[in-house]
């Protein structure tokens, strides 16, 4: 049990513990999770007003009610990214219509009981439910009382409500209340995850992750970068300078990235950023001035290590070619 502060934690996601093969989980998503997909936040355990993870970390916020499995990219979700039933159960419900968009604090009246955006709500008897948001504008696929199987097509992920990525967040309740499947329990333990989960196959926990490493010519722009169109896969020799970023998410305050550029004539630059918050999502960028009349020609791989303490959490490669 977490020491200290977390050693008398009452938890308040379920009165009374649960079976935990009253029912059995599989991904709401269609992805390669890990690699085309990732779990950027869970359930918060915390009851004061910080937000703890079943790990007693930081992948959560503040009465975050369920998993998000999130996109790399804007792009990648435009591209089409399938939710599908985690078990079987009858629809209670569906919303389509709302917008993809990124969530803006102005307008939360405007969707005030609809933070959830587009999605669906499944009754899967004895008085488990899942509710799956933010999907596609017009992508859902079944109406109330369609009676569905695991693995069933139910949408797309999408942008709408509430939300600053593009994601499918995924609530479990039991009899109304909100149960963490990877703790359903409650009983948060921090040196190891839980034995005792509702998911068929225990998806890995990832501290964090770079999402992408990409090239510009200057440093990009946030909105860009998670739109999936700031990287450029050639450059001209006359760049005026050569950067690399590295968008990643699950950022902690001392947490280090280092980000390398090695080129035809060898590397160019090699240093670390320390990340001074944490961060939900985030990207770092650092590169080198033109000083001569042109680049060499050939291709620059960008090299992108998160490291926490002495851990290297997640590396990832990218490339340019300057002709």
């Amino acid at each position: 049990m977490r020491a200290a502060a977390f050693a008398a934690l009452i938890s308040t996601l379920a009165a009374t513990p649960l079976a935990a093969r009253e029912i059995s989980l599989n991904l709401p998503i269609d992805c390669d999770l890990g690699t085309e997909c990732f779990i950027q936040q869970y359930v918060d355990h915390d009851p004061s007003p910080e937000a703890m993870d079943f790990r007693c970390s930081t992948l959560s916020y503040d009465t975050h009610q369920g998993t998000d499995f999130a996109l790399r990219s804007l792009d990648q979700m435009w591209r089409g990214v399938t939710v599908i039933a985690a078990a079987p159960g009858t629809v209670q419900g569906t919303r389509d219509g709302m917008e993809d968009r990124l969530f803006r604090a102005d307008e939360s009246s405007q969707i005030n009981g609809r933070e959830c955006g587009n999605g669906v709500l499944i009754d899967h008897g004895d008085g488990w439910s899942t509710q799956y948001c933010h999907l596609k504008r017009e992508s859902v696929t079944v109406k109330t009382g369609n009676r569905v199987d695991e693995g069933t097509v139910l949408g797309e992920v999408g942008l709408s409500g509430r939300t600053q990525f593009p994601h499918v967040h995924m609530t479990l309740r039991k009899d109304g209340a909100v149960v963490d499947p990877f703790d359903p329990d409650g009983k948060v333990e921090c040196g190891a995850p839980s034995a005792n989960t509702l998911w068929q196959t225990p998806p890995q926990y990832r501290p964090g992750a770079v999402l992408e490493v990409g090239f510009s010519d200057r440093v990009p722009e946030f909105d860009d970068i998670k739109a999936g169109r700031a990287t450029a896969a050639h450059m001209p020799v006359d760049a005026p300078a050569i950067v690399v970023f590295g968008y990643a998410f699950g950022g902690k305050a001392g947490d280090k990235m280092q980000l390398s550029i090695d080129g035809p004539d060898g590397t160019l630059i090699d240093d670390m950023v320390e990340i001074d918050r944490n961060q939900a999502q985030f990207f770092r960028a650092l590169g080198k001035k033109r000083t001569t009349a042109s680049w060499p020609s050939g291709r620059y791989t960008g090299t992108v290590v998160l490291r926490r303490g002495q851990q290297e959490i997640s590396r990832v490669q990218g490339t340019t070619v300057i002709q």
